[in-house]
This record gives structure tokens, C-alpha cells and sequence, in this order.
């Protein structure tokens, strides 16, 4: 598969996923009568329905990563280059604002708006450390042991981590960064953003210190002549 064709899938499937998680945030508030927790319920589902759908259809072509911190972990285990991971983190950044753009147009609002949602304060952040652990622990583990189950673990991960951080899960800093161009449900201010992405960063980089580890270690016999 071409290096253009896998940055196109990056972008399309990035695209998607923060429409899904933007415009589902819309509705779900729209129609839930000021009900907080309805709300939440139709965006976690949504949003993991769709990055199911997307995983399943693109993870042939690019990986799908729609998330640097897939990219930079398959750089860390050599699977990627330098260059294509740039190509990536672009196309990822590119896409996450042009699915905000297409969710507002969909919503009739405003085509981008700082969001005025208050995101902050240590909880916040060891929500993200916590989120981004579990995520890219699941990913790495999951992609190595059972590759045709990354689409239902990553979609049923992200669905259930919605409703178990403080911070809905955000655990993706192109998604972060893009999310504070949306004054909706699913937003984040601007000034929270950097807090949140470090802490993504901290929590993806300990669940790799641990993938590592893991894979160092030696793995208990099991086969029944071993017991002989």
C-alpha cells in the first residue's frame, strides 16, 4: 500500500472519528433535555461505534492510528519511519480540524469557536495519564496477540473510559488540540490543552515501558511435554 495512501486514510479516518465525537456531543445534548449523563451516554457510544467501523475499515491500509500517540509508539518499536510518522502526525492534525469543521457544518454553527469548556486541575490530568495508559496498553497488547480484535477492544475501551475518567478520554492529542476549536459539549479550552496533552504523552510512554518489559519477560511454558 502507497505512503499516499495510508497518510489519505490517516486523514479521512481522522476526519471521521472527530465528526463522530463533535457532532454526537451536538445531538446528544440537543436531545437529552439538559440531561448531562444522557448525553455523555450518546457520545460514548457513538464515538466508540465509529472508531470501531473506522478501525475495521482502514487498519488494512494505514494502521489506523488516527492518534500521534499510535505514531509515535510505532516509531518507538521501529515500525515506522521518521518521515512517515510526520506525514502521519500531519494528516491526523489536518483531519481531527476538518472533522470539526464538517460536524458544525452539519449542526449549522459557526465554522470553528475557542471552546469556553473548563477543563483543568490535577484530576483532569491523571484522568488523561490514566486514559492514554489503558488505551495504548490495549492497543499494543491487542495488536500483537489478537490483531483482529483491535477494532472491538480500542472501540470498547474508548466507550467504556468515557464514563470511568474524569476527563471523558480524551487520550489523543490531535483529537485534544482539534477539540478546542469546538464550543460544544465535546470541547476543551484552549488553555486546557497542553495539560491534558502532556499528560497524554506521560501515560502512553509508561504503557510502552510496560509493553516493553512484558515483552522481555519470559513467557510461562505451555505445552504438556514441558511437564514431563
Amino acid at each position: 500500500m502507497t505512503l499516499q495512501r495510508a497518510v489519505a486514510a490517516e486523514f479521512i479516518g481522522t476526519a471521521l472519528l472527530l465528526a463522530a465525537v463533535v457532532g454526537s456531543g451536538i445531538m446528544g445534548e440537543r436531545l437529552s433535555g439538559g440531561n448531562v449523563a444522557i448525553a455523555l451516554l450518546a457520545n460514548a457510544i457513538a464515538t466508540g461505534a465509529v472508531l470501531v467501523a473506522l478501525i475495521a475499515s482502514f487498519m488494512a491500509v494505514s494502521g489506523a492510528h488516527f492518534n500521534p500517540l499510535v505514531t509515535l509508539a510505532e516509531v518507538a518499536l521501529r515500525r515506522c519511519t521518521g518521515r512517515k510518522a510526520m506525514l502521519y502526525l500531519l494528516a491526523q492534525l489536518a483531519g481531527a480540524v476538518a472533522g470539526v469543521l464538517a460536524a458544525h457544518a452539519m449542526f449549522d454553527l459557526p465554522w470553528l469557536a475557542a471552546s469556553a469548556h473548563v477543563r483543568s486541575g490535577p484530576h483532569q490530568w491523571w484522568s488523561e495519564v490514566v486514559a492514554s495508559f489503558g488505551l495504548l496498553t490495549v492497543i499494543l497488547n491487542v495488536a500483537k496477540h489478537r490483531p483482529d480484535a483491535v477494532p472491538a477492544a480500542v472501540g470498547s475501551y474508548i466507550a467504556g473510559a468515557y464514563w470511568f475518567t474524569a476527563s471523558t478520554s480524551f487520550a489523543n492529542p490531535a483529537v485534544t488540540l482539534a477539540r478546542s476549536l469546538t464550543n460544544t459539549f465535546a470541547g476543551i479550552r484552549p488553555t486546557d490543552a497542553p495539560g491534558f496533552i502532556l499528560s497524554q504523552l506521560a501515560g502512553a510512554a509508561l504503557a510502552f515501558a510496560l509493553f516493553a518489559w512484558m515483552e522481555r519477560a519470559p513467557s510461562c511454558p505451555t505445552n504438556a511435554s514441558s511437564h514431563d
